[in-house]
């Protein structure tokens, strides 16, 4: 299956000027010479990115990166360089001069973004280029007030708003570090994470609206106000945005340290001019994200404002063909790597649309009415999204004007082979409509396999690797700190990037093993260090993203086959086990001795994953329905309701490792339908055979699970 010849012209055409120059004036070169030059002349590569991105940008640099290093050394790139990710959003580099602005693409009057709220597309606000300029000026004036300087960080739990995005625009102005959680995340969720990182500011959203209800979010800010006021020696107070103009503000008077928008921006009054912008070194922080938690707190994972625009540079000029005529709607919450996809369209000029609530209200085809009425030219969901509208008999293409529709990109778990058939069949999109696989993460803010323009969509898997990555599969069952071997095409095994690559992170906040510096050239991942242990433990110097995968020997495609870990994936909302077994040491620990999360999905029965918990009583103690009704509900108000596992299941023995580690992934690849070997290092492999039984779950609903 591929797009339809105009779709391929156009987007080559846009390519042409880049992949020309890269391979000598030479047409004929396929997707797979590029990236394999990509990888052959890897600082010539990115040295024409970087160029033809057009930055602005003051220094020079006399060397990309140092090819000898791997990547477990994280090599600086671009060394001289400084650069603003505000001001390359805002404005575009002046015919000639990298250090001038200019508003070629991003005129004044021209749309940056729409924001629009769920159930009612008619309710859509729109920012334009002129006016997101004055409006984050105004709040990076108000911050500077308030003493924010390069360096410091500030926090936003908001929703997809236009607000959420001058926050962070303003935060950057001045070369601070942003981070960023969703209104659906309970207080202990987003304490977990923030309070690592110590901001000086938080900005939160008064209410929420999700699946046609509005929340309060007061009581939530205080709780928050009150854990960062306590564990935060540097945070100065929050700033509460009223999330809905319709509707009379929301009262905070009665919550210490928190002020209302208008207050804080009358900070900025006495400033006639807004701050000038700070460039920082291109390998220097400017965004904070969270790992999902496997095995303990989030890991707050520090990108490097360099790094993050010249990938996303690539991903979306070369990969997806984005320009400044393109209009982007990315399902995503702000705690999501993916809200970096869903604002990234105003680097080239486009237009952000922004999507806040469920993508099924008022009912399912929301998000095609509005790509219809705004002409959205790509378009970003979940494999659930699409199955749901599968299920429910939507056809796209009869239900809403998608003639704009260039690419949709499907993230967030595996793509199943029905959905890649159903996409081009007579009940789904246009057939000029490219559909996109893509995988990568939060680690690298950035994808490993993601789709191309040169070359046919197969069933199946993502269309190939990332340009300027070297992606290889390694022998899974290699152990541990050796050098790692690599299997043949169509052979599962370990995802691995072999070489260095821009986008990797500067370091982990907070990551005490690790002597990484902004201003000197201090080792960014040592041994010992949490940032070593994540990615560069497991084969010596090459980074290992912990995906289990293989590459099709015909087509080449990139199979993501589910984690080598017990990350949890439901509905393309990806957890730790981690995050779970918190809440029942926090609340439980009277009455529940351990407990085993996992996921299931079992092949040619599943379409989505489910989580199953299971939950080790202690002695004396009853596992009853109502036991089961107080656990998901605590799951939902600490974490969230997207959260709560579908199924809790009493056990009588969790396996352990040999130095009482219990075991996840035996257990999940068992109550997916495989026979496994129970490993030697196992304390208690008898304990396995009691959840073959959970294989056929269906079957077991009535007497022993509790819903």
């Amino acid at each position: 299956m591929n797009g339809s010849p105009s779709f391929w012209s156009s987007t080559t055409s846009r390519l042409t000027y880049c992949v020309d120059y890269w391979v000598g004036q030479q047409k004929d070169k396929t997707f797979r010479e590029l990236h394999s030059y990509s990888l052959t002349h890897r600082s010539r590569f990115w040295a024409d990115v970087f160029e033809a991105a057009n930055f602005i940008y003051e220094g020079s640099y006399t060397s990309v990166i140092d090819e000898s290093l791997p990547v477990d050394a994280v090599p600086r790139w671009f060394e001289g360089v400084k650069l603003n990710y505000a001001e390359n959003m805002l404005y575009t580099a002046a015919a000639g001069h990298h250090d001038q602005r200019s508003t070629k693409d991003k005129e004044d009057a021209k749309i940056a973004i729409t924001e629009v709220r769920e159930g009612n597309n008619s309710a859509a606000r729109n920012a334009t280029y002129g006016e997101l300029r004055a409006r984050a000026g105004r709040v990076a004036a108000a911050m500077k007030a308030r003493g924010i300087v390069r360096g410091d960080r500030v926090v936003v739990v908001g929703a997809n708003s236009i607000e959420t995005l001058v926050v962070w625009l303003a935060t950057t102005w001045l070369g601070a570090i942003f981070s960023s959680s969703s209104t659906d995340m309970g207080v202990k969720g987003i304490l977990q994470r923030t309070v690592q990182v110590d901001p000086k500011l938080l900005f939160m959203d008064d209410a929420t609206l999700y699946n046609a209800k509005t929340v309060d979010l007061r009581q939530n800010m205080a709780d928050v106000v009150d854990g960062l006021k306590r564990g935060c020696p540097s945070f100065l107070g929050a700033v509460s945005i009223q999330r809905f103009e319709d509707r009379s503000a929301r009262d905070i008077s009665h919550i210490p340290l928190v002020e209302t928008w208008a207050t804080f921006l009358s900070s900025a009054r006495a400033l006639a001019t807004p701050p000038p912008f700070t460039r920082v070194a291109f390998h220097e922080p400017f965004l904070i994200c969270y790992s999902s938690g496997t095995t303990g707190m989030p890991k707050a994972i520090v990108h490097s404002v360099g790094g993050v625009m010249i990938n996303y540079f690539k991903e979306g000029r070369l990969h997806e063909g984005i320009g400044p005529d393109s209009v982007a709607l990315q399902y995503t919450t702000t705690g999501w790597i993916m809200y970096l996809s869903n604002i990234g369209v105003l680097l080239f000029g486009g237009r952000s649309i922004a999507y806040d609530g469920s993508p099924f209200q008022p009912d399912p085809k929301i998000l095609l009415r509005i790509a219809a009425e705004h002409r959205v030219t790509k378009l970003g969901i979940s494999p659930r999204w699409m199955l749901e509208l599968a299920k429910a008999g939507i056809i796209p293409k009869d239900v809403a004007d998608l003639s704009a529709l260039r690419g949709v990109t499907s993230t967030g778990m595996v793509l199943s082979d029905q959905l890649f058939e159903w996409f081009y069949s007579e009940k789904g999109f246009p057939a000029h409509v490219q559909l996109g696989n893509i995988s990568g993460g939060t680690d690298i803010a950035g994808c490993f396999g993601l789709m191309n323009p040169l070359e046919p969509v197969y069933v199946g898997g993502t269309q190939g690797p990332s340009l300027g990555v070297h992606v290889a599969i390694y022998d899974s069952l290699g152990e541990d700190g050796t050098k790692g071997v690599e299997v043949e095409d169509g052979t599962p095994g370990e995802l691995v990037a072999a070489a260095a690559f821009p986008n990797t992170p500067c370091f982990f906040w907070g990551d005490n093993n690790s002597t990484a510096s902004t201003a000197g050239k201090a080792e960014a991942a040592p041994v010992g260090s949490k940032y070593h242990s994540a990615y560069f433990a497991r084969f010596r110097n090459v980074w290992a993203h912990g995906d289990f995968c293989c590459v099709h020997p015909a087509t080449g495609n990139l199979f993501f086959l589910g984690r080598a870990d017990g990350v949890l994936n439901p509905s393309g909302v990806r957890f730790g086990s981690a995050e779970i077994y918190g809440v029942m040491e926090r609340h439980f620990a009277d009455v529940v001795q351990d407990s085993l999360c996992v996921g299931q999905r079992r092949p040619g029965i599943d379409e989505d994953e489910s989580v199953m918990l299971f939950l080790l009583m202690k002695p004396g103690c009853r596992f009853d329905r109502a036991l089961v009704a107080k656990v998901k509900e605590r799951i939902g108000q600490d974490l969230s309701k997207r959260h709560v596992p579908r199924y809790v299941f009493e056990t009588k023995e969790i396996p352990t490792t040999v130095n009482l580690k219990k075991v996840e992934l035996p257990v999940k690849q068992i109550v997916s339908g495989q026979t496994i070997k129970a490993s030697g290092t196992l304390a208690n492999p008898q304990s396995l055979e009691y959840y073959y039984q959970f294989a056929k779950v269906e079957e077991l609903l009535g007497p022993k699970e509790k819903l």
